[in-house]
């Protein structure tokens, strides 16, 4: 007869809740001890690398394999550096650099980070082709839109992030690159047929299969060429068809937020995890909405019930708990072995801690293509400007509270700059005269984000550069289009790309920051 007394225990393992506080609450440190297999953290549980220390140690102290997991790429989404902006440029200036040991080094610098911090699981890399410009939630989180970029990509970014002790998790299967759908609101549409997802979407993961990837996170997308009713994340076709037995994948499947509103709105929380369980999902990432104790009880009480009525079948069950152990115990014996956690180990102890990745910079740096017309005046420029930082409406999975721009380096670079950020809303009657007010006889930069997809920004750029025709103009998006005399493309709107932007306008290089002490 069945064991039904350890099903609880077995549903806790599953479950990666995300919680609320810079500290663990006793809810969490109460299910660790019950069995909880990992929790998510957010930028809401960070404040600094000791902080995290901290608070992984307490977590590891009630389990100590527990999957520490953390959404950090490194790029524009960024939760380890939220309250600073990421000191790495993103996949996409990665990808227009082109040097996959550059991006395994990017990469290797930041597991450093995150496993001397305690964290076990980066979700990441994004291994989405943006092959749809008009993508609404992955543009600049991807390495490109060719496959096989963004596959040498992926694996290099694999194997840098799992050489220092950090699972890494390849996102969002079988890929979200060709839609202007976003997943957070609604089920995108990939509508190709098996032999382009073969060529296209499939082989980044393909390739970060044969790299070695511990874990694969599922994508909330249709795909009609292996499932025409469900989203992915709960197609047995796709989780266990596909990526188990066609790919050969044995790592473990982690699903994208079961909050997100392409799975949450038609099945429910509870439907919706039960049914990712029954068709291959591993563990359940939930939290970065509904970040309780109650929302866990109740997935942990669906999944119990769905085992005992025979609609999830245990052995299934027994199979993704197993799953998540085995990853938990091959995090605790990598990080040992790298030396990883010195910080977590000791953190009673003053902790060296970098703040600020150099080779992260250096990669920005590198990744800025300028693009001067004839006759147009040479970077840099004389003196303080006057920037306006456009602000379209921001992609959901960029933290409202993460900094971005070039305003702030700017002005650091050269004192008296100015700058002011405007909305579509902002721009009143007369877009461009609100953008020109405090422009006069000062160098005027432009700064944008994905100029491609916002009727109402390529109008305003172009009113505005009709009367200025010397302003800069710098992209920190994608680069589909190229307006102004002086273009600068970034690829990236991280603090890292703001920095190099700046320092190429002002003609001032500044070193990144030394390494400095922090208490724990």
């Amino acid at each position: 007869m069945p064991n039904h007394g350890e099903l609880p225990e077995l549903a806790a393992a599953v479950l990666q809740p995300g919680f609320v506080g810079v500290t663990a609450p006793d809810w969490i440190r109460r299910w660790l001890g019950e069995g909880l297999g990992g929790v998510a953290l957010f930028a809401r549980n960070v404040e600094s690398p000791a902080q995290i220390a901290a608070l992984t140690a307490q977590l590891r102290a009630e389990h100590p394999d527990v999957l520490v997991a953390i959404d950090e790429e490194a790029g524009d989404v960024t939760r380890f550096e939220s309250r600073l902006g990421s000191s790495r440029p993103g996949n996409l200036a990665l990808g227009a650099i082109d040097d996959p040991r550059l991006t395994e080094e990017v990469a290797r610098d930041l597991g450093r980070d995150l496993a001397n911090a305690g964290i076990t699981l980066d979700y990441a890399p994004d291994a989405d082709v943006n092959s749809n410009a008009a993508n609404p939630v992955i543009g600049v989180r991807s390495f490109g839109a060719e496959p096989q970029l963004v596959a040498r990509h992926s694996a290099a970014f694999v194997r840098g992030l799992q050489a220092s002790g950090v699972a890494a998790c390849t996102k969002h299967f079988p890929g979200h690159g060709d839609t202007s759908v976003d997943s957070h609101h609604d089920v995108p549409l990939i509508d190709r047929d098996r032999a382009q997802l073969d060529e296209c979407e499939l082989a980044p993961f393909r390739a970060a299969i044969e790299a070695g990837v511990q874990v694969v996170m599922t994508g909330h997308l249709l795909v009609p060429a292996y499932d025409a009713e469900l989203p992915a994340t709960l197609s047995r076709a796709i989780l266990t068809g596909l990526l188990r037995e066609e790919l050969g994948f044995d790592g473990l499947i982690v699903t994208d937020a079961i909050e997100m509103q392409a799975v949450r709105r038609r099945y429910g929380l509870a439907g919706a995890t039960v049914r990712a369980l029954a068709a291959g999902a591993d563990a359940i990432c939930v939290g970065g909405e509904h970040a309780d104790e109650q929302t866990a009880v109740v997935l942990r009480d669906a999944i119990v019930d769905a085992v005992r009525s025979g609609e999830l079948p245990e052995e299934r069950l027994h199979a993704a708990a197993a799953r998540v152990r085995r990853l938990g115990a091959w995090t605790t014996a990598t990080q040992t072995a790298t030396g990883a956690r010195a910080v977590a180990d000791a953190v009673t102890e003053v902790a060296v801690i970098t703040p600020a990745s150099g080779v992260g910079f250096d990669a920005a740096r590198r990744a800025v293509r300028v693009t001067v017309s004839e006759g147009a005046a040479e970077l840099p420029i004389d003196g303080p400007a006057h920037v306006v930082e456009f602000a379209p409406p921001r992609n959901i999975a960029i933290g409202a509270e993460t900094p971005w721009g070039v305003g702030a380096p700017l002005d650091a670079l050269l004192p008296g700059t100015t700058a002011v950020r405007l909305t579509e809303a902002d721009l009143g009657p007369d877009p461009a005269a609100t953008v020109l007010d405090g422009a006069a006889g000062r160098p005027l930069v432009l700064v944008v984000r994905d100029v491609h997809r916002h009727g109402w920004l390529s109008d305003v750029l172009e009113r505005v550069l009709a009367q200025r025709t010397d302003a800069i103009v710098v992209e920190m998006g994608v680069p589909e289009v190229v307006l102004g005399a002086v273009h600068l493309a970034t690829f990236g709107a991280t603090r890292a790309c703001g920095l190099a932007a700046a320092e190429l306008i002002a003609g001032t290089r500044v070193p990144a920051p030394a390494p400095q002490p922090l208490a724990a």
